[in-house]
């Protein structure tokens, strides 16, 4: 349960850090949080290519905001 609370909490942020990234404003919770969901895919997928793993929180986040990064 924890983890999944963890999963979501670092979702809406890395959504929140590519949005503001990319645009200069946030797009809102639910928008974040799908853009980081998706974001943490493509980072996962991009990082396995590449050979990094992403250990931790700031890892994770980064992998997420990486792919989030990606897909706007």
């Amino acid at each position: 349960m924890t983890t999944i609370i963890i999963g979501i909490i670092t979702g809406i942020l890395a959504g929140f850090i590519a949005s503001k990234l990319q645009s200069g404003s946030g797009k809102g919770i639910l928008v974040n949080l799908f853009l980081g969901i998706i974001g943490s895919v493509v980072g996962g997928w991009l990082f396995g290519l590449l050979g990094i793993e992403a250990n931790g929180f700031i890892g994770t986040l980064v992998c997420s905001v990486v792919g989030a990064l990606i897909v706007l």
